[in-house]
């Protein structure tokens, strides 16, 4: 008699063993059409599985992360499933899910065109509303090795054979087609409602440029349709605000073959950077850092020591000169550590806070570069705070809320937050690391907000809090960190004199807001579509005359503008008045300032946002008044 357990602690009891959809079932038919798998004291398990023992139980539906999974493993299935119908030489690989989908590759004599695309999508959806039953069979490795072989299914077979022997394994069957999987599946194919096949790549089989080239087809699956036309909306839009195409269209920065992953800043895009710049730089003046700034090349002995250079050496850039080798900086820790070490510090001056926008280069690969997203030379808003342990909880607490400030400044209010707890690979003693974990945990508890646990994902040298910023079209983007560590001071012969006259070792805070600058402005400029707040705008106004006539007051509006501090500028071309209006618009200038003989005559301007709203005739002090105040709110107000 089964005693079922479920989530919220009620009890299911059975008087014989009984499948997870029987007791999905017994618990009500909404449940039951939901079902897509079990979760068995903690193992997902499919809905035929048969429990015949006391246990916990939670019912897995397409709302849950693991349903969803579920349904994009199965979707791949039913991918490779109308391939081999359609295309029965095709020989399947791997299809796993992915971030929002899945894929399938396949070996193919011919490469799939979006013909080919269309039709395997067509028969995905016959196949899926024939509701066929999803079954799964064990067969030993070697017998399952023969059986794929005879299917001529040798990439399958290849798979197989690098198994243990022993090994019992897992089949799923759906009508004519079986394919090699652990689960757990959807019970039917009918599951399956909202899919859609998204491209073709070439992909190498395992992974190995010297194999073979392989055709991967990518595909994406939701819960319900309203979901799947979601998602395919955000894309959409992801496209429309890619930030290379913004900053294209508003001039702001490009890169080149000439100089790969690096990016060459205009004077528009050079104006955004600076900007934000000046604008951490004022809000650490404020709370007591001191702005430092490192040489670019370093002795490669600085990095071994700091461990650096075990761990990173692949991504580290070198040069030699003179008997010696050198290492481009990928990152400001052991130079700031440098700069604690000049001199006898006492705990009197402690937390000792050295910021610096360091510029760092990290020899990434070629592939990975996307615009300012991911690049090779990049600049961090990079701080070290040199602090004693009693210091940790009120500096941790005291970023906390410059963060905050500075990501609702930006436009940014909800922000998720992971505790990165100790690698397998580390260094230091366990004692360390749990009054560090400890100690970050804390720090967030005080404060009331809920985090994520991420066991091992910390630093090498110490556990971590992640920020991260959910954009506009739901994109998660990790930016700000706060890292204890009680190791990498005392690699690097940093101490201070303690109260009673001895020497400790301090304890060193890295942390950073927003991370690398280059990628923080393709983020800004995707979320808000390139229409930037006023306070980080290029070009704040733009002065339209709309004949000759008024040139010469258009300059006076001008002058006075930007005497009185703002981005202005006059544009006194020679076309309709239409037309630059709309130049302006599709270039996210906030407010289009026009002026006719009648603005002129009583010295004033016709004042249009960006987004076509008339705020009418005002007089030069009532705009800068404006102006001031949509500045000061930064971007808790955008206009439109």
């Amino acid at each position: 008699m089964p005693v079922i357990t479920l989530p919220d602690g009620s009890q299911k009891v059975f008087d014989q063993p009984v499948s997870v959809q029987e007791i999905a079932a017994a618990i009500g038919p909404g449940l039951a059409r939901a079902a897509l798998a079990g979760k068995v004291d903690g193992r997902l398990v499919d809905t035929s599985h048969v429990i015949d023992h006391d246990t916990a139980l939670t019912i897995i539906t397409p709302r849950d992360p693991d349903g969803l999974k579920t349904l994009r493993h199965s979707s791949a299935h039913l991918l490779a499933h109308a391939v081999k119908q359609l295309f029965p030489s095709a020989q399947v690989t791997i299809g796993p899910v992915i971030d929002n989908g899945f894929y399938y590759d396949f070996a193919f004599g011919r490469s799939f065109t979006p013909e080919d695309v269309e039709a395997i999508q067509a028969r995905m959806e016959e196949l899926a509303a024939q509701d066929i039953p999803v079954e799964r069979m064990v067969m030993p490795r070697d017998e399952a090795v023969a059986f794929f072989r005879s299917l001529g299914e040798e990439y399958k077979a290849q798979i197989i054979a690098a198994i243990p022997p022993q090994e019992t394994l897992s089949l799923y069957r759906q009508g004519d087609f079986i394919d090699l999987c652990r689960g757990p599946h959807a019970p039917s194919t009918g599951r399956l409602q909202a899919f859609k096949l998204m491209k073709v790549a070439g992909a190498y089989w395992r992974g190995d440029s010297n194999n073979e080239m392989l055709q991967r087809i990518y595909g994406t699956a939701w819960a319900d349709k309203k979901d799947l036309q979601t998602y395919l909306h955000h894309l959409e839009e992801a496209e429309r605000r890619d930030h290379r195409r913004i900053g294209k269209a508003q001039d702001l920065f490009h890169v080149q073959e000439e100089a790969p992953g690096m990016v060459f800043w205009h004077d528009n895009g050079w104006r955004v950077y600076v900007e934000i710049q000046n604008y951490i730089r004022e809000l650490l003046r404020q709370r007591g850092y001191q702005e430092v700034h490192t040489p670019q090349i370093v002795d490669r002995s600085l990095w071994e020591r700091s461990g650096h250079w075990d761990k990173f050496h692949d991504e580290i850039f070198t040069t030699h000169s003179e008997n010696r080798d050198y290492a481009l900086k990928p990152m400001n820790c052991p130079c700031h550590i440098q700069i604690f070490n000049q001199g006898l510090k006492s705990y009197r001056e402690l937390p000792l806070r050295l910021a610096e926008f360091g510029s760092c280069h990290r020899n990434e690969v070629s592939g990975t570069l996307h615009g300012l997203m991911r690049v090779r030379h990049f600049v961090q808003d990079d701080a070290h705070i040199f602090c004693m342990d009693e210091q940790i909880q009120s500096e941790v607490a005291d970023f906390i809320d410059l963060l905050f400030k500075v990501y609702a400044d930006f436009g940014f209010e909800d922000i998720l937050i992971g505790l990165s707890t100790r690698p397998d690979k580390r260094v230091g003693s366990d004692d360390l690391w749990d009054k560090a974990e400890q100690a970050l945990a804390l720090a967030l508890q005080n404060k009331g907000l809920e985090f994520k646990l991420q066991p091992g994902e910390g630093a090498f040298y110490g556990p971590k809090i992640e920020f991260s910023l959910r954009d506009c079209l739901d994109r998660v983007w990790q930016c700000g960190t706060i890292q204890v560590d009680f190791f990498m001071p005392g690699r690097l012969g940093a101490d201070y004199v303690a109260e009673d006259g001895g020497r400790r070792t301090p304890v060193m805070l890295h942390r950073a807001i927003l991370g690398s600058l280059e990628r923080f402005i393709g983020i800004l400029l995707e979320h808000h579509a390139g229409a930037l707040p006023t306070w980080l705008a290029p070009t704040q106004a733009v002065i339209l005359n709309i004949t000759d006539n008024q040139a010469d007051y258009a300059r006076q509006v001008e002058n006075f503008l930007v005497q009185q501090g703002f981005r202005a500028k006059a544009d006194l071309r020679n076309e309709k008045i239409g037309f630059k209006i709309r130049e302006y618009t599709l270039q996210r200038v906030p407010y289009l300032l026009v002026v006719g003989d009648r603005e002129a005559g009583v010295d004033t301007v016709a004042v249009r946002t960006r987004g076509g709203k008339d705020l009418g005739a005002m007089a030069l002090p009532t705009l800068v008044e404006r102006l001031r105040t949509d500045i000061a709110q930064r971007g808790r107000f955008v206009v439109d």
